[in-house]
């Protein structure tokens, strides 16, 4: 070792400076491009990753200045490319919480565009000249939509439940049954969200069990004193067999009886009715608002089709005292938010919501289509269509699924070929020695990307 060193300290003198390198014809443009400074670390990052490996090995050719350049320009491309990419959803999961859940409608792209872009009406009534507030922009729309007497919206579902629990049953009790205390994707529990809201949950009946007794017992029993009536949605859970759940017009008649608010936590929310189009019934917001519940929440960005968001609907007055309790401020929404929520809500006002929002589209998509398009790219990428199953996904209709055609391609190693896949930003499935792309869930404008990708990689 003592014998290498001499060679080592030659390598390293032989390594150019960062200047000469900086001066390289394949560096000097990307100044421009990517601001000195950043330039410089990426030199300076690139040369120190040489001296390392030098040491390492005890001795070592240097590589030349090209060789140094191109290494400082990958790191460059390496450092400064985002991780939020777009990618092409093959899987045949509709509302994919991973890959972001629902795409949005063009119109709605526009809108958040043109509100980014532009100076806006968010908080400003041009009338008066004077401030306003930001959620008429989507109020007036739901309550035509719904028939709810009043509307807020925030940044998602659980920070609904959370500004609707504290404004309403912070210190006080929430009654809810044991069956919903259930866990949502990324590990968030509802009782969780409950606790952190402030409030003191109650649980009622058993894991298959509740009765409205059970509601009962717990309002008359004291403490905790009970302020709220919560209905949670089960999410991607369902138990079966021998199973009995109260219904929802037998807790508004509780609530009624008692003088505390119900509410109804959908989940998805859907405004269109699941079982027309070969599924079963999600809840909608409409049947809950007409049981008489007095608020409902869920979340925009799964069946509603729009952007990240939470809705909270209902009564006037508990409205405007949960958008006067101090957390909405943190969990209000921004503008672009509230530019693509409502661009999106137009096209249930419009009757337009099957043919322009992406996921209904993709739901009430025809077989005749799908096959179509899965016959065509197999025919590109000697693959074979075969028959499948579409799901919703989104903590939407648990188990429920949609018929499809799938093209099938068989592999030896399936795990390699989906990872070569990933790296050029498209997501497929793996069965039984086999990569299947359900091309209900790939925009048909890239069709043509997909085929040129497989190929390439076959």
């Amino acid at each position: 070792m003592l014998c290498a060193l001499p060679m080592i300290h030659d390598s390293m003198r032989a390594l150019p400076s960062v200047d000469a390198l900086l001066s390289h014809a394949h560096l000097s443009d990307l100044v421009d491009k990517y601001g000195r400074p950043l330039t410089v670390a990426a030199v300076r990052a690139t040369l120190q990753t040489v001296r390392d490996e030098l040491v390492e090995k005890g001795d070592g050719e240097v590589p030349s200045i090209d060789a140094l350049a191109r290494g400082a320009v990958r790191w460059l491309d390496t450092e400064t490319e985002s991780t939020l990419q777009p990618v092409i959803n093959a899987t045949g999961v509709i509302i994919h919480t991973n890959l972001g859940r629902s795409p949005l409608s063009i119109d709605a792209q526009q809108a958040m565009l043109d509100i980014a872009t532009h100076y806006n009406t968010l908080e400003y009534n041009l009338g008066s000249g004077r401030r306003s507030k930001r959620f008429i922009h989507v109020e007036k729309t739901l309550s035509q939509l719904t028939g709810a007497e009043g509307a807020l919206v925030v940044n998602n579902n659980a920070a609904a439940l959370m500004l609707v629990m504290s404004s309403l049953a912070r210190r006080r009790g929430v009654v809810v049954s044991r069956s919903q205390l259930v866990e949502i994707g990324g590990g968030f529990r509802v009782p969780d969200v409950i606790k952190q809201s402030g409030a003191k949950m109650v649980e009622v009946g058993t894991t298959n069990r509740t009765h409205k007794d059970d509601y009962e017992r717990a309002i008359l029993d004291k403490p905790p004193h009970i302020s709220v009536i919560l209905r949670a949605h089960l999410s991607n859970f369902r138990i079966i067999g021998f199973t009995s759940e109260t219904t929802l017009e037998e807790l508004v008649e509780l609530g009624k009886q008692y003088n505390l608010p119900v509410v109804d936590d959908l989940g998805s929310g859907a405004l269109l009715d699941t079982a027309e189009f070969g599924l079963g019934h999600e809840p909608m917001v409409q049947e809950s608002l007409e049981a008489g519940v007095d608020l409902v929440c869920f979340s925009g960005d799964k069946l509603l089709g729009g952007p990240q968001s939470g809705i909270i609907l209902g009564r006037d007055d508990l409205i405007l005292k949960i958008a006067r309790h101090p957390l909405m401020r943190a969990l209000r929404p921004d503008k672009i938010c509230v530019a693509g929520l409502s661009a999106t809500l137009m096209h249930y006002l419009k009757d337009e919501a099957l043919e322009k929002v992406p996921v209904w589209r993709m739901i009430t998509m025809g077989l005749d289509e799908i096959e179509d398009r899965a016959v065509r790219l197999a025919a590109l990428v000697d693959g074979e269509v075969v028959d499948g199953l579409s799901t919703v996904g989104g903590g939407s209709l648990p188990e429920e699924t949609l018929p499809t055609r799938l093209v099938s391609i068989s592999m030896r190693a399936p795990q390699r070929f989906a990872a070569s896949l990933r790296e050029r930003y498209i997501v497929a499935r793996i069965h039984e020695g086999h990569i299947l792309f359900d091309m209900r869930t790939v925009n048909q404008e890239l069709d043509r990307r997909l085929a040129s990708e497989i190929l390439e990689l076959l």
